[in-house]
């Protein structure tokens, strides 16, 4: 196999030289092309078109050659013949091999079997090409192989294309709904001195001319919320965010989230905000609210349904966690209850029923349902509920096997709450919890200024756009994903 590859690169360098010495330029920077192939062969015009793309096959039968074309749109057939082309040009043909693209110029006729296809009057080299593409069905099934060489990828797998092609478009339709409601998009800084917004471990790096450590931003919700502070009611970002945790068929280490917040809002307004946006965007992506996803039919009719965390936990596990407040109390009854979790990751009352939802009731859910009311811990940054105190102004997004889509709450605004908030979570860290909240005094005294009752929200897009594509793997609808280096 080795050897054959070798032959063949080999083969494409000589032709290579071959077009320089007649004095072709074999990547010229220039090109003519009329319009794409796909507009091109809806076309009813008579006029002359110019075609531009990429050698999918090459048929040649003495003094007429088939070419078939593609572009990124659609395939043509062109058409090169030696009275037409000349000798000279036509010879040029021998020089051309599969994967290499070119431009062409003609007249758009239809075959006997009714295919259009372009009578060539000229045409040039555009790029010569130096490796051959692998067969599609023998060439590139590794999934490691198909992830560092993602161009191959792309170029072999049409469903690759499909699957980024979903994934934008599932941005474009979220950009153009929070438009249409009137927030204005906003960028807030990547590299923070205080890594906030999120239960997640950061990304250090560190800052010369400063002399300083940084994160890369785990989430971008302080900074939106200093936004509303300042005056700006509506306001939204489609951004990076970066987690320094494990990789698997649902985390990538970088990944895109849209985040939004809204002043005079709160979180029950904002479940009802949310069914019409997740409409609004399945049925412009998919074209229907019933999504197959992993042979699941998921409905994404509204309204969706609505459980409380404690309760979820409760019919799943048979606990009721406020009657466990402490943390030993509440391992033991887990324990009692024969639940496997792992003890030695697990130090705080916090993590703890994080882990019972993670891992016992989440993957239980199915159809789309909000998650609602989360422990005060789990959430430092949202109000607690006014009437249960333990409770949180919550709710999540769960469909599909345990796909957390999205969450939103109501927005903590009360400035000594929020710093007895944030020390708690540092205590917490220090008892062995790593995703724990930082303390952000800038923050607090952002909160003093006045922050208007605010209601917030986010989104991890490839999530979405994973079961809009009907994708196990997140890597599928990233177009480069994070790996390991490679070992040679």
């Amino acid at each position: 196999m080795a050897e054959e590859m070798k032959s063949e690169t080999q083969t494409r360098e000589e032709k290579l030289e071959n077009l320089k010495k007649l004095g072709i330029n074999p990547y010229p920077s220039t090109v003519e092309r009329s319009a794409t192939i796909a507009e091109i062969k809806k076309s009813k015009s008579k006029d002359e078109f110019f075609v531009a793309g990429k050698i999918a096959s090459i048929r040649s039968h003495g003094k007429s050659t088939f070419v078939d074309v593609a572009d990124e749109t659609a395939m043509m057939q062109v058409y090169f013949k030696f009275d037409t082309v000349g000798e000279a040009k036509y010879d040029l043909l021998k020089n051309f091999d599969l994967g290499d693209y070119i431009e062409a110029n003609g007249d758009l006729f239809t075959t006997k079997t009714g295919e259009i296809t372009l009578a060539a009057k000229d045409f040039k080299l555009l790029v010569k090409t130096l490796l051959p593409v692998p067969d599609k069905w023998s060439g590139l099934k590794d999934t490691e192989i198909r992830y560092r060489k993602r161009f191959l990828d792309m170029i072999i797998n049409p469903e690759v294309r499909k699957n980024i092609e979903t994934r934008s478009k599932v941005v474009t339709e979220l950009r153009a709904f929070m438009h249409k409601n009137g927030f204005i998009e906003v960028e807030t800084p990547i590299l923070q001195a205080i890594a906030g917004g999120a239960s997640a471990k950061p990304f250090v790096t560190h800052y010369n001319i400063l002399k300083q450590d940084m994160y890369l931003r785990i989430a971008p919700e302080l900074f939106l919320k200093r936004l509303v502070v300042g005056g700006f009611e509506k306001v939204f970002e489609i951004g990076r965010q970066f987690r320094n945790e494990g990789l698997s068929h649902m985390h990538n280490p970088e990944f895109t989230s849209m985040e939004f917040y809204w002043a005079y809002q709160n979180y029950e307004s904002l479940m009802t905000f949310t069914e019409e946006m997740i409409k609004d965007v399945v049925t412009k992506v998919n074209g229907s609210l019933k999504v197959t996803y992993q042979e699941q039919e998921l409905n994404f009719d509204t309204p969706f349904s609505r459980i409380s965390f404690d309760a979820l936990i409760e019919k799943d596990c048979g606990i009721n966690i406020y009657k466990f407040p402490e943390f030993e109390a509440l391992k033991k009854e887990v324990l009692d209850k024969k639940i496997d979790l792992n003890f030695k990751e697990i130090k705080v009352w916090p993590k703890l029923v994080d882990e019972l939802y993670k891992k016992v009731s989440r993957p239980k859910i199915i159809q789309p349902v909000f998650v609602t009311d989360h422990p005060v811990d789990l959430v430092p940054l949202a109000k607690a509920k006014e009437d249960e105190p333990m409770k949180s102004q919550t709710f999540q997004l769960v469909c599909a096997g345990g796909f957390e889509l999205l969450k939103a709450y109501t927005e903590q605004n009360d400035p000594i709450e929020q710093e007895n908030r944030f020390k708690e979570q540092v205590a917490l860290s220090k008892a062995g919890w790593d995703e724990s909240n930082m303390m952000d005094e800038n923050f607090v005294e952002a909160l003093k200024y006045g922050l208007p009752p605010t209601a917030g929200w986010g989104m991890g897009i490839e999530r979405f756009a994973m079961i809009l594509a009907d994708q196990y793997s997140i890597k599928e609808v990233i177009a480069f994903p994070t790996l390991k280096n490679s070992l040679r």
